[in-house]
């Protein structure tokens, strides 16, 4: 179950507002729809928006603390003092860090730099305290990205005789440290509190070396896309600003994670291609690595790091997928039917939990926690959902958690063993109670619908509003279809292309929409313009991001249904447990079915007539959806993965069970209600197969088809699919066709014999 809604609904008033502003900036009517929409409603910010620039970069010094430490650095240049900047081993730290380290010798301090490893914890701890004083003994201790919560560390640094000042973005905790403190956060006059950490140590740099601080701006680019923070107002103009400093020149400390293929770098490159490598050091315990890497001149250094840096990279992948299947795994004999998912694992890795349970939580739509286990406590992280606070969950259940902190997205938690279950409970009654069951449905917010053709003008409009990121979305939009023509982009490849009536779309990883995009079921694709260049010429594509489809004519396509039925019975039988019930049994399951991860299935759409299913989601081919909300499932395909579903009922007797992810489940088949009507509806008379081959040689050369189900949506001519698609695959079974090399052979044979084909004695069979 899926929800489309527009991201902004306008009144007729702002509609005219809207094409007012349309006239005076000359922007498409959509484009400012859109940015209206996010607030930036008037020609001056719709100005400022489209045109980002370091012009509009606020003074740091309207910033709290900002003089003080400028006071003291200074201070510390002309008395010589030994100065420490303390990071983090995140992204954001390593550039933070950087940034502080360059802004320092500009200015004329050679500072010394400690980044602490994951494994010591986040923020300021006594031990590295400890350590930085035994081998740097500083006079001036500057935190980056840390350091407000940490009112006793800094207490601790001063009793050893050093200045401190803090620079940090997080929220402001109750005690604040007693030193001087630089912080968006605070109510001052600096207007902007969304600066990642990296951003504040630029504005710290600008304040001591004025503009020529603005070349560090890749740095906190690349920080501010790492840290998820709103890419609007000056984090926008930072980003743009840094971006353009990238393509024009990239730096060598990162240059290597770019490529060379003439594309220009985005917002998007900074987050998949530069980001997971700089915090892969971090999670592998050798942040130092990304730290040295960013703050070296040294080219030969750069080369080997940054190959490291991509090795670490490639481990952290694999350590992570290991982790997400162990996960996965876990969730098949667990079950996940509450509103939070709740594991863990001795073998698990502290690092990796996090990004592995905000996997779950998207996949799943509902928070994530997962724990590792150290001695009778378990170390885990917390990922939730838009719209729903983990934070407040979790301190409503504060008496039972050893220790937990974080915001309404993420957390970090301890917790007994003992209290773990106890607390899993709570916390599901906890959402039960505050949220209503929308809080949990995955939400696509949409900004308009293609209903004809597309202006190259509006397209390039959309590129402008790059850089995308928290805060500004890339746009999305709906296009209304029934049968399409869609096929693999090439032979075996999980990407799929799909013409429509406006549009060329490309969907990766699309090949499980390839019978439901075929078939007349009406159906909405939610994608995003893009335009590709090709021989020198610009073309406006989509790139489909979901298709979704549901409970609208769910007999509207019964020759697919059909199709779906055939290709099932030629497969191996699954082994599963399989109890018997009635018509009335499986009306009360499905009338008391839970929230989640209970699946109902239909071999014959025309028996959905026969249940209440007014108020349950209803899909056909594979769920809409991958949160194990329970629903109806109409010809579930063969691959689909049902391995998540606590329960399965059948809800009408099918021919034969061939899903190898119901292996080793209970099954419950209503076997009163007969499920074969498609299969029996099946001409299998030799007079009407031989009518079919004749029609299917006549094509061969014409037919440039993957397989037997393009050949059949593709090359009907009005006959029956279903009654083509049966034929070609016993075709197939028999040799006489293939469709090898994407096109349609035939073999001449005198004499074949029908009985050869399992498939047509399986039909057969049926009849008798």
């Amino acid at each position: 179950m899926k929800r489309i809604k527009q991201e902004a609904v306008f009144t007729a008033e702002q509609q005219n507002i809207i094409a007012d502003l349309a006239a005076r900036t000359g922007l498409c009517e959509q484009t400012v729809a859109i940015l209206y929409g996010r607030g930036v409603d008037s020609a001056d910010k719709i100005n400022a928006f489209m045109n980002p620039s370091r012009s509009r970069f606020l003074s740091p010094f309207l910033m709290s603390g900002m003089k003080e430490a400028v006071a003291l650095i200074t201070r510390a240049r002309e008395e010589g003092w030994s100065v420490v900047v303390y990071g983090d081993y995140d992204a954001d730290g390593i550039c933070a860090s950087t940034i502080m380290v360059r802004a320092l010798a500009d200015f004329g301090i050679e500072a010394n730099v400690y980044v602490p490893e994951r494994a010591q914890g986040y923020g300021l701890t006594i031990s590295a305290i400890d350590e930085i004083f035994d081998e740097w003994f500083p006079q001036l201790f500057i935190t980056v990205d840390c350091g407000i919560s940490n009112a006793k560390e800094v207490a601790y640094i001063k009793e050893q005789g050093a200045e401190v000042i803090v620079t940090d973005h997080h929220e402001l905790p109750a005690v604040l440290p007693d030193c001087i403190c630089v912080n968006p956060k605070f109510d001052d006059d600096y207007p902007y509190d969304n600066l990642c950490g990296a951003g504040v140590a630029f504005k710290v740099g600008c304040a001591l070396n004025g503009k020529s601080a603005y070349s560090y701006l890749d740095f906190t680019a690349i920080a501010t896309v790492a840290d998820s923070v709103p890419v609007v107002g000056e984090n926008r103009d930072i980003v743009a600003e840094g971006l353009s400093l990238i393509n024009a020149r990239p730096r060598k400390n990162y240059a290597h994670f770019i490529g060379r293929n003439g594309e220009a770098t985005t917002s998007q490159t900074l987050a998949f291609s530069i980001a997971p490598k700089v915090n892969a050091a971090g999670r592998m315990g050798n942040a130092g690595d990304a730290l040295r890497l960013f703050l070296s001149d040294d080219e030969s250094e750069i080369y080997s790091l940054s190959v490291k840096l991509g090795e670490y990279n490639l481990e952290r992948q694999k350590y992570c997928d290991e982790l997400y299947l162990s996960a996965k795994e876990k969730i098949k004999s667990k079950g996940a039917d509450g509103r939070i998912i709740i594991l863990w694992d001795e073998s698990w890795n502290t690092g990796f939990v996090g990004i592995v349970a905000a996997r779950l939580a998207e996949e799943y739509s509902r928070p994530a926690m997962l724990f590792v286990k150290n001695g009778d406590m378990l170390k885990g992280s917390a990922r939730s959902v838009e719209g729903v606070n983990i934070f407040e969950a979790l301190k409503s259940c504060e008496d039972l958690i050893a220790e937990f902190g974080g915001h309404s997205q993420a957390a970090g938690v301890n917790v007994s063993e003992e209290n773990l279950p106890l607390l899993e409970e709570r916390l599901n009654a906890y959402l039960h109670e505050n949220y209503s069951p929308a809080a949990f449905v995955p939400t696509y917010y949409i900004n308009g619908e293609l209903k004809g053709g597309v202006s190259r003008k509006f397209v390039e409009e959309l590129e402008k509003l790059e850089p995308f990121g928290v805060g500004n979305r890339r746009p999305l939009f709906t296009l209304d279809a029934l049968a399409m023509n869609a096929r693999a982009i090439k032979a075996n490849s999980p990407h799929i292309s799909i013409k429509s009536e406006f549009i060329d779309l490309t969907c990766f990883s699309g090949i499980k929409f390839l019978p439901v995009l075929r078939s007349p079921i009406p159906k909405k694709l939610i994608f995003d313009y893009n335009i590709s260049t090709f021989k020198q010429k610009r073309y406006i594509r989509g790139l489909v991001r979901d298709v979704i489809y549901g409970k609208e004519d769910v007999d509207f396509a019964q020759n697919f249904y059909a199709m779906n039925s055939v290709n099932s019975l030629a497969l191996p039988q699954t082994d599963c447990s399989v109890r018997k019930i009635l018509f009335s049994q499986a009306a009360e399951m499905l009338k008391d079915r839970r929230e989640y991860g209970e699946i109902f299935l239909l071999s014959d759409c025309s028996n959905a007539k026969r249940y209440d299913l007014s108020d349950i989601g209803i899909n056909a081919f594979i769920p809409c959806s991958t949160d194990l909300s329970s629903s109806v499932l109409i010809s579930p395909r063969a691959d689909c993965d049902l391995s998540g579903y606590t329960k399965i009922v059948w809800l009408d007797d099918p021919a034969v069970i061939t899903n190898p992810s119901l292996a080793g489940k209970e099954v419950y088949i209503c076997s009163d209600i007969d499920g074969l009507a498609p299969l029996k509806a099946m001409d299998s008379a030799r007079e009407k197969l031989v009518e079919e081959f004749r029609y299917i040689s006549s094509l061969q050369g014409a037919a440039a088809c993957e397989d037997a189900e393009e050949f059949a949506c593709a090359c009907s001519a009005g006959r029956n699919e279903a009654d083509i698609y049966f034929a070609a695959k016993v075709f197939e079974e028999l040799g006489l066709i293939s469709f090898e090399g994407g096109k349609l052979t035939v073999y001449r044979r005198e004499k074949t014999n029908l009985d050869n084909s399992p498939l047509y004695r399986a039909i057969s069979g049926l009849k008798s």
